[in-house]
């Protein structure tokens, strides 16, 4: 018996290491695509940092740190010199160099079809000059600052592997080839992708050979996979169940305040005399005009949202009521500008003020399966709305079709989220900047929002290269648009994932979830 119970010992212990080797993740929102340049969403870009590298990377508070260039630096008032890191592969074996940097900049602006474009972050760049192999250097028109902060958007692809790669290339994963610490296995779109490790990454080795990243985006179900034992690791942990999962001896934690603003968008695309799409009288008949296009509409709009009750009773406490895209403590947050206090009364009279002392009709969009809550959100935010006599009705969707309509500005009023770079001009550019395809100004403005100073303001920042003279031109623009209420902002999330017994995940601010933040807590 000895023997076959020895044999038997060391099955188990193959078992065990096999398991070991392997980790299962569930995410609650859907990866839209494995094209690291077609859409930016946070969803899509945690699996393209799984797959792919970028020139300058991020801690898990967002500070920039060394990824495939070692350094960085303003040669001239607008030239910068990238020294990339030598050694390295993509995972057919073809060596990174310089080339590949100029040809990804290259393709930015010429994804087709891209619902949220990365081509601002080439804009800037006015000639590409290939120094050597390892050495690269951007010219820029003015002095720009900005260039390693938008460096840490855009993943490098492969010259030679993706001159002609489509989009679907990548998303059936024969283009799916990075310098990243996983390559792709397998992926099925908006329910998991198959990864498996790098073993020639030039980076820390990740703790585990084998990654099933699943998308689970029920919240219900998400929890129920973590403690079924069917997943190691899920996030956007729902708040419902955070009371219960703090005291589970089965369950670990993991928290950070995220950068992640979640707000409101409104139509300042429809002239004041034009009909918004969503908006009627209160008997259903077409007003004749927009009456967001009125501040004091926006306004009464914002204070008659309750920000603390919204956090405490539908958040749970996962959540910072917010004024702003910026968390206190980063850069540019504008000081002295707390949330504006709930105070529907004010709501009323200004919409009396403005025209409206019966309100109107409004319809509410947004997703029903991204954010944390976001349907509970706009159902709060709604009875809300309907308090001071703006009867709104509120319409939760599935994220891909509600994307899609709100990118075409459908709505009259919709509910959406922006995880920011650390730095105020993110938030300026993509969300509040006029749309302007030749800078690639305002790629998620989908209330096409427009303040010609804000646009000036933000102009000046970005060429200015003092970062306490550009600190000031940005919170300046960020309190001008909103005294504006450009858009509405509710509150910024609290950052959470759940693992089970015996590992961890790093929590991140970029709120990113990567397999390679997981590791096997050490015996003690």
């Amino acid at each position: 018996m000895k023997p076959i119970l020895a044999v038997a010992a060391c099955f188990g212990l193959l078992g065990a290491e096999a398991a070991a080797q392997n980790l299962t993740m569930a995410v609650g929102a859907p990866v839209t695509s494995l094209d690291p340049h077609y859409h930016q969403l946070s969803p899509n870009n945690a699996a393209a940092d799984m797959i792919f590298d970028r020139l300058v990377d991020t801690d898990p508070r967002s500070r920039n740190i060394p990824g495939l260039a070692l350094t960085w630096t303003a040669i001239e008032p607008t030239v910068w010199e990238f020294k990339l890191r030598p050694n390295v592969r993509f995972h057919n074996g073809n060596a990174f160099t310089a080339e590949d940097v100029a040809f990804t900049l290259a393709r930015l602006p010429n994804v087709p079809n891209s619902p949220s474009s990365f081509a601002i972050y080439s804009r800037p760049i006015t000639a590409v000059e290939i120094v050597d192999p390892l050495t690269i250097r951007f010219r820029t028109a003015q002095p720009y600052p900005l260039l390693p902060l938008d460096m840490t958007n855009v993943r490098i692809l492969d010259r030679e592997t993706h001159e002609r790669a489509t989009t679907e290339d990548f998303n059936a994963g024969r283009a799916a080839i990075g310098t990243g610490p996983y390559r792709v296995v397998s992926h099925r779109m908006g329910d998991r992708l198959e990864l498996e490790r790098n073993d020639a990454y030039w980076g820390e080795r990740p703790a585990y050979g084998r990654v099933n990243y699943r998308m689970i985006t029920n919240d219900a179900a998400r929890t129920a996979a973590l403690l079924s034992g069917d997943v190691d690791v899920i996030d956007q942990v729902p708040t419902s169940d955070l009371a219960r999962l703090r005291t589970d001896q089965r369950v670990t934690l993991s928290e950070i305040v995220g950068l992640r603003l979640i707000f409101l968008g409104l139509d300042h695309l429809r002239a004041a005399g034009e009909n918004s799409p969503f908006i009627t009288d209160n008997n259903g008949q077409p007003l004749g005009r927009n009456p967001l296009q009125d501040v004091r509409v926006r306004r009464a709009l914002s204070i008659a949202i309750d920000r603390r009750a919204i956090v405490d009773r539908v958040m749970e406490g996962a959540a910072t009521p917010a004024s702003q895209f910026l968390p206190e403590g980063t850069y540019s947050h504008v000081p002295n500008m707390p949330p504006p206090a709930y105070d529907p009364d004010a709501a009323r009279r200004l919409l009396a003020e403005a025209g409206y002392p019966q309100g109107f009709r409004i319809t509410l969009a947004g997703p029903n399966d991204r954010y944390i809550n976001d349907s509970r959100i706009i159902q709060a935010v709604g009875q809300m709305w309907t308090r001071i006599g703006v009867r709104t009705t509120v319409e939760a969707q599935p994220w891909t079709t509600f994307i899609a309509r709100a990118g075409r500005a459908e709505f009259s009023a919709h509910l959406v989220g922006w995880g920011s770079n650390p730095d105020g001009s993110h938030p300026l550019r993509n969300i509040l900047a006029t749309i302007n395809r030749d800078r690639g100004w305002g790629s998620s403005n989908r209330g096409r929002y427009s303040n010609p100073r804000v646009d000036e303001l933000l102009l000046q920042s970005l060429n200015e290269l003092d970062d306490t003279r550009r600190e000031q031109i940005l919170i300046e623009a960020q309190r001008m648009a909103a005294d504006d209420v450009a858009v509405i902002p509710l509150h910024i999330q609290t950052n959470i994932w759940a693992s089970r017994r015996g590992i961890t995940i790093t929590a991140r601010a970029s709120e990113l979830t990567l397999a390679q933040d997981v590791r096997p807590v050490a015996a003690r």
